[in-house]
């Protein structure tokens, strides 16, 4: 009996790359999408001739229609952060592949990739590598190492990357692009992965087998809890007097935020987020106690304070979460630990329930079946939330004694944050990264739907800004996204205005102007620096940078990029500015505007800590001040050891001091 031979079809290694890519889906809970909306790149001697003529060819055959449509963006690290946004904003269920020259082009995404794997993101990158063949080494943009010649600049992307592999051969890459997909479809593993080409393997044609191309559905899971970490977790709940649920971003991950609704409902639990997980319960809700941290609200960290018990739901426990391990000050505090990542699971001691957070909080919704928290409990939460939210409210409208001490044109920033939220859709999106305004946010933001809120605070990457409100806006065209930018994030990565006014993408940008880094100035400020170098401004005749401020034109340079821009210097102004914006035609590309603010008037404080150290040494007042003052807080800290329930013999868990004080 003879077999008959196989089926195979001859491309290059670029060309099968491609092709393979538009035949990927993801699945989850029966919806089946396609896992790869495009490819974002910039074209260079490493891949024009590869990678760039097999999206060509791709485009010709589909007659202009590509499964695998290109765009071109205009940096590296933007066009990554343009495919991240589009994750996150797609519930991690589909994404974008980014192609970049060798050199430069390539490790320009590497800040990209860092975002993307601390935020547990999917991305794939093909950067383009110097040749495998090494026909005339050293070639243009090659490192040189000179004790190994197959190291690259691209292994920079290895400690950044979930995945990395190097296809120097074309039988490679079968291997490779499964092993990619695994992991970008994996919910506990995701992040970047990085498949690096070499320019001259890009170019190299090979018989593929066809079944390699057929369309393939990488089921996205929802892991559920084990039985015995659910009944522990339920166990510790119901002999907790004040349990708190931490709400991370895999509760938006999961799309678990009906699941937490449920929860909060039926035990009265208050729920404080973190900056990813902000609006996983919606403003207003009697649970809804804000963000929790150092950026947080008083009503959350009031909580966390006296928590006895902490639910983390998808979080990290970053030390702006947990205030640098100052938030939780109860001294029999314990910890449940709800997340898809076993990683993240074990910290803080607690016990670790490893599984996605939808199943996981509608099984402990059952498991706690008739618990409820005490009134007196529910009453508090009530209290401290109106009296945050009387902060809120000044803050929004500021009393006379503040405005008054304004510059004639110049707002303060917790007033145009709640100019924007007030005049805005619900489902509007805003969007922000780094600086202060994130911090004001986390505070003041009142979120009306579970996709309104989009802040990158894990990598807190200036200039993410302006690319992640592209990846927003081509992941919901049906949303106006706004993005609230600083000038110091706005002068790092303008460039995506560009690429928006080339696909005529409706993205509003509020750009706000206080000359310097307001953030850093402030930090520098009470941390007895000064606020030094933190201003935009002229090198005096003195030698310091402490003359005029410098005459940026930033909606001069707006406008050069091709947006329309409206500069505004009253209240009054900035709402009508908002109403044109919302009224700007879906097609009609970048809409900005232009405000300026006194980076002096700060937000309500978060009556909270984050750990900076300061110079133990100096002989600057202001700097001995703060160490003392940081020396105090340090005291706090707390090592968070303890195990969240001694078990006995038996395996039953072992009764606590009691815990009412």
């Amino acid at each position: 009996m003879t077999t008959a031979p196989r089926a195979t079809v001859r491309l290059t290694v670029s060309q099968a790359t491609v092709r393979f890519l538009a035949a990927q889906w993801s699945e989850r809970d029966g919806q089946r999408s396609p896992l790869f909306a495009g490819v974002l790149g910039i074209f260079g001697h490493g891949n024009v001739a590869g990678i760039g003529q097999a999206l060509l060819e791709h485009e010709h055959e589909a007659d202009g229609r590509p499964g695998l449509p290109y765009i071109l963006a205009r940096n590296e690290q933007a066009m990554v952060h343009t495919a991240v946004a589009y994750a996150r904003q797609k519930d991690r269920l589909q994404t974008w592949a980014c192609t970049a020259s060798i050199g430069p082009g390539s490790t320009n995404m590497l800040t990209g990739a860092a975002l993307a794997t601390i935020n547990r993101l999917p991305v794939l990158l093909l950067p383009s590598d110097t040749f495998a063949t090494r026909p005339g080494a050293p070639v243009l943009q090659e490192l040189e190492h000179p004790c190994a010649a197959d190291i690259s600049v691209n292994d920079a992307f290895r400690p950044l990357s979930r995945f990395f592999d190097r296809v120097t051969r074309p039988e490679q890459l079968p291997s490779a692009l499964l092993g990619a997909m695994r992991v970008l479809t994996d919910p506990a593993e995701t992040g970047a992965v990085t498949i690096a080409l070499p320019q001259d393997v890009q170019a190299e044609a090979h018989d593929w087998p066809a079944e390699l191309f057929h369309d393939r559905t990488w089921h996205v899971a929802r892991p559920p809890a084990e039985t015995s970490r659910l009944a522990a977790a339920a166990d510790l709940v119901r002999r907790a007097r004040r349990p708190l649920i931490v709400a991370g971003g895999g509760v938006h991950h999961s799309a678990a935020e009906a699941a937490l609704t449920a929860l909060a409902d039926s035990t009265g639990i208050p729920v404080g987020e973190t900056q990813a997980g902000k609006g996983s319960l919606l403003h207003g809700h009697p649970r809804q106690m804000g963000g929790i941290g150092s950026t947080g609200t008083t009503a959350a960290n009031a909580l966390a304070r006296d928590a006895d018990l902490v639910i983390g739901v998808g979080t990290r426990w970053t030390d702006f979460t947990t205030a640098s391990r100052t938030a939780f000050q109860h001294e029999d505090v314990r910890f449940v630990n709800i997340n898809i990542t076993g990683f993240d699971a074990g910290k803080h001691a607690g016990l670790p329930v490893v599984a996605d957070a939808r199943e996981a909080l509608t099984a402990l919704t059952g498991a706690l079946d008739g618990y409820r928290v005490e009134p007196a409990y529910e009453k508090r939460q009530a209290e401290l939330w109106h009296s945050w939210n009387e902060q809120v409210e000044a803050a929004y409208d500021p009393p006379p004694e503040v405005t008054g001490r304004l510059a004639d044109g110049v707002l303060t920033q917790a007033t145009v944050l709640g100019c924007v939220n007030e005049l805005t859709d619900p489902r509007d999106v805003v969007l922000c990264a780094a600086g202060s305004m994130p911090g004001d946010l986390h505070k003041l933001w009142r979120v009306r739907d579970r996709k309104a809120y989009h802040v990158e605070y894990g990598y807190s990457c200036m200039g993410y800004e302006i690319p992640a409100a592209l990846g927003i806006r081509l992941a919901d065209d049906t949303r106006d996204v706004f993005a609230m930018v600083g000038d110091g994030g706005y002068l790092m990565m303008p460039t995506e205005l560009a690429t928006a006014v080339q696909e005529h993408l409706k993205v509003v940008v509020v750009l706000v102007q206080n000359n310097g880094f307001h953030s850093i100035g402030s930090l520098s400020e009470s941390l007895g620096s000064q606020r030094f170098g933190t201003r935009y401004r002229y090198r005096s005749a003195g030698g310091r940078l402490d003359g005029p401020d410098l005459p940026t034109d930033l909606a001069g340079n707006a406008r050069s990029l091709g947006a329309h821009v409206v500069e505004v210097r009253s209240r009054a102004g900035l709402a009508e500015a908002l109403a044109q914006a919302k009224a700007w035609p879906a097609d009609g590309g970048p809409f900005v505007i232009h405000v300026r603010t006194d980076p002096h008037v700060s937000a309500p404080d978060s009556d909270s800590w984050w750990d900076v150290p300061v110079a133990a040494v100096s002989r600057l007042g202001t700097t001995q001040d703060a160490h003392a003052a940081y020396t105090d807080h340090k005291k706090a800290q707390r090592p968070l050891l303890a195990p969240a329930a001694d078990r006995g013999s038996d395996g039953a868990p072992t009764e606590r001091p009691d815990n009412q004080s």
